[in-house]
């Protein structure tokens, strides 16, 4: 079982719109347009990530009660370091990363590589402030990794994990 949409508030739909249709290349298919229970209205924006079952979806807020000054960026609202909360999106292969890296930074965007020992990953930042993920499963998860998984659930001191094997920051090229 996967998730049908997730559901954010933006502040800027023009700059949400442009990064995750310009930039990430998910389709913008439907709006829904309504009153709020508590008071105005909104805009519920869909995109379509890879086929009529996944979307990420945002609301443009107007005029509802308690809205104003609400924070966008999901670590920050909940009082967290910014790499906290993320939302992270599978690729298919590691051309399809390496495709997404670049893709980011012929934006503008810079990006930040970890390869993590069991995925490899690539991070920028949404116009949210939202940390942004392209992540690739590279291993495979043993009876053994099972094992230390539960155990983590009760340990009060656990063993680290291993460090990245790698960590790179990429910049954009300069105009």
């Amino acid at each position: 079982m996967g998730y049908h949409h997730l559901a954010l508030a933006a502040r800027d739909m023009k700059a949400i719109h442009a990064f995750y249709e310009g930039v990430m290349g998910f389709e913008l298919v439907k709006v829904e347009v309504g009153p709020a229970p508590e008071g105005g209205w909104a805009k519920h924006f869909f995109y379509r990530m890879e086929d009529d079952s996944k979307f990420i979806a945002f609301w443009e807020m107007h005029d509802i009660p308690g809205t104003e000054g609400f924070e966008t960026n999901l670590s920050k609202a909940a009082g967290v370091p910014d790499h906290i909360n993320h939302i992270s999106f599978d690729v298919k292969d590691r051309a399809d990363l390496e495709r997404r890296r670049q893709q980011w930074l012929d934006a503008g965007l810079d990006v930040l590589e970890i390869d993590h020992n069991w995925c490899h990953s690539v991070y920028t930042k949404d116009p949210n402030g939202n940390f942004v993920e392209f992540c690739l499963t590279t291993g495979s998860f043993s009876a053994a990794d099972r094992e230390a998984a539960l155990a983590a659930l009760t340990a009060e001191k656990p063993d680290f994990s291993k460090p990245p094997a790698n960590v790179q920051f990429h910049k954009p090229k300069a105009a």
